[in-house]
């Protein structure tokens, strides 16, 4: 009698343990037999598995979890195809997909954030379908550097003046907003919460209504944080004005910099006397700025041996992240630790980032970037 009383309290106990609240994701890979589906969590620290299956003939499937407080985002993987998907209740979402395109033609119910956030993965493909194009376009020389930068520029806007649109303003208390804030092109974020004022607005609006909705949510308070930095880095200036003495511009006919690399080593423009100089003013966290230096890697490893050098300005607001990314570049890359706020990029009248500098070799200002129509044909002239 006492065993089957004991065998019923534990009965008891365990119905009580797995009380918890469950969502659940079903469905059908056509085409995978044999494989490997996995259900990973998206979440701030990174990629956490959750739950596998090997998938048989017809390729069905169902997992389930306990929901999450607020808003999350999980994915569905089958070898290195992805689709997320977020969850904020006891909701049940089903996919189906077959196995040749998982990740770009697959069907979701269930969950209306989960169907913004395909429209979103898919947009951002064909922004990077776009991108690489151009790039190879550049690259082949079918295309000069101006062209190059006004298209990338021109592309990256619309692309985000879409989003911000349609999906961030429109409504912003959504697991859709908050996903769309951390797409990335080439790895890079699209939307800039450290160094861009207009970025940053669109990251204060979604932490407002999810701060509203979950105050005590690990992402809400990750996301406050950082407006609260990217608002700090991006307040009115109160560096002290560049000193920029009359001889300084007359004895070497450029305003000179004078900048540490990551190292600590001081280099200044005007030594580069003798060399033709491309001074690029960048931020290494913008979406563009990979792509831009395949470009600039490009012009180096052509004219580097002839003369050419690259004096690179980074105006990161983080500079770990310039240190990392600055690492195996193989120009002049210094940092000017006042950001967008640099009085150096202030007196270069830069309007804009990425922004190019042509200096010949008696160390004269030759040329600014927007006025030039062929980037490659006038270094050349400069050598």
């Amino acid at each position: 009698m006492k065993k089957i009383f004991f065998m019923a309290l534990a009965a008891v106990a365990l119905s009580a343990c797995n009380s918890d609240p469950k969502f659940k994701v079903e469905g059908e890979v056509s085409g995978a037999e044999g494989k490997m589906l996995y259900l990973e969590a998206s979440a701030l620290e990174g990629i956490v598995p959750l739950d596998s299956v090997k998938l048989k003939g017809n390729g069905s499937f169902a997992f389930e979890q306990v929901r999450p407080v607020s808003p999350e985002f999980y994915r569905l993987r089958v070898d290195d195809k992805v689709i997320n998907f977020s969850v904020d209740s006891t909701e049940t979402v089903q996919v189906g997909a077959s196995y040749a395109d998982f990740a770009t033609a697959y069907a979701v119910e269930g969950s209306s954030n989960s169907l913004k956030i395909k429209e979103l993965t898919l947009k951002q493909m064909k922004l990077q379908e776009n991108v690489n194009a151009l790039l190879q376009s550049v690259q082949g020389h079918r295309i000069g550097a101006d062209v190059f930068e006004d298209s990338l520029a021109t592309l990256l806007k619309n692309y985000k003046d879409e989003v911000k649109l349609s999906y961030i303003f429109a409504a912003p208390n959504t697991a859709a907003a908050y996903f769309a804030l951390f797409q990335k092109l080439n790895n890079y974020l699209i939307f800039d919460p450290l160094n861009n004022k207009d970025d940053i607005k669109c990251f204060a609006a979604v932490a407002t209504s999810l701060n509203n909705l979950y105050p005590d949510a690990d992402r809400s308070k990750n996301l406050y944080n950082i407006v609260i930095k990217g608002m700090k880095n991006t307040r009115g200036s109160q560096q002290k004005v560049l000193e920029l003495p009359e001889e300084v511009i007359s004895e070497t006919g450029v305003i000179d910099i004078s900048l540490r690399d990551m190292k600590g080593n001081v280099h200044k423009l005007s030594e580069l006397k003798g060399k033709a100089v491309l001074l690029d003013f960048t931020i290494y966290q913008s979406a563009v700025s990979a792509t831009h230096n395949y470009m600039l890697r490009d012009l180096y490893d052509k004219y580097a041996a002839q003369g050419l050098e690259i004096y690179q300005v980074s105006l990161d607001a983080d500079e770990h992240y310039w240190k990392t990314t600055a690492d195996n570049l193989p120009w002049i890359c210094v940092r000017d630790g006042n950001g967008i706020y640099s009085s150096v990029a202030a007196t270069y009248n830069v309007q804009k980032v990425p922004a190019v500098f042509l200096i010949n070799k008696n160390n004269e200002l030759s040329a600014r970037g927007e006025s030039v129509k062929d980037l490659e044909a006038a270094v050349k002239a400069l050598l």
